[in-house]
């Protein structure tokens, strides 16, 4: 019997991706056809292997990039600059600038003094669970906090549309596990739609309401799983039947899109 949850009633789609391609200026062709569609209020993550086109996905919704064929269609009139947080693979904080100072950068490019940005400043540390190091700079915490910091400068803006690049990829089970808890408590709390790319399967499972499995390059979205919103992701979930056996649905239908993906690679010419 299946353990995935189809939610009947979907949200209404923040935005769409309507035959997507990119291709670079080394030929590289990172995403082909690409159809998918972001949902206003869900954990959205994008699984699958490395270079397949995950991050440009990301880095096309952000307007970091602009598609090479296709079309990215918002539900919006005209989509606000500040709407959109964007969480990288690495925190990169400046060195020189204390906490409060990294997290004040993009209330500062849009103008506001540290005194006017200082309660929501002090919000967002207090979010991440770093109300009580405002002073201090990166040399002096640890990975997981640094990425605090830079989740906290992308929720300082309050954005409609997190997204969030691998951003726990480089860091210890253990901090991994406390990070993901507080990233869902603070989707609650903001209320907002989070993008998130993973390569882990139990991360996506534990994360999402929905994951997008997508095949090896050129990108495409190979399945989709709808996981229950309801179901409460906590340490009990975490050992149920439930998530193990989403676990496994998962995981069957990563390696189908990785043998799909390979099935499409050209084949070697001799000589």
């Amino acid at each position: 019997m299946a353990v995935t949850a189809v939610v009947d009633t979907p949200p209404a789609p923040l935005l769409r991706l309507e035959a997507v391609e990119k291709r670079f200026a080394n030929a590289v062709t990172a995403l082909k056809g690409l159809d998918m569609e972001v949902r206003q209020g869900e954990f959205l993550s994008l699984l699958g292997p490395s270079g397949c086109g995950k991050s440009t996905a990301l880095r096309l919704i952000a307007g970091l990039s602009e598609p090479t064929a296709g079309r990215l269609v918002w539900n919006e009139k005209e989509r606000e600059p500040h709407s959109i947080g964007f969480v990288f693979q690495e925190p990169t904080l400046m060195p020189w600038a204390s906490v409060f100072g990294n997290v004040h950068l993009p209330l500062k490019l849009a103008g506001q003094s540290r005194r006017a940005a200082a309660p929501a400043i002090e919000e967002a540390l207090e979010m991440v669970g770093l109300a009580g190091f405002r002073d201090a700079y990166p040399r002096e915490l640890s990975g997981g906090m640094k990425m605090r910091v830079s989740i906290a400068r992308a929720l300082v803006t309050k954005p409609r549309l997190l997204l969030m690049d691998e951003p726990f990829a480089a860091l210890d089970e253990i901090t991994r596990f406390k990070l993901n808890n507080d990233l869902l408590e603070v989707w609650r709390r903001l209320n907002c739609t989070i993008v998130f790319v993973t390569h882990s399967v139990f991360e996506s499972v534990f994360l999402s309401t929905r994951i997008l499995v997508f095949r090896a390059r050129p990108g495409q979205v190979s399945a989709a799983l709808d996981i229950d919103p309801n179901q409460p992701r906590d340490e009990a979930f975490r050992t149920s039947p439930e998530y193990a056996g989403l676990c496994r649905d998962t995981s069957l239908a990563l390696a189908r899109a990785m043998e799909a993906g390979e099935s499409l690679s050209p084949v070697p010419r001799a000589g």
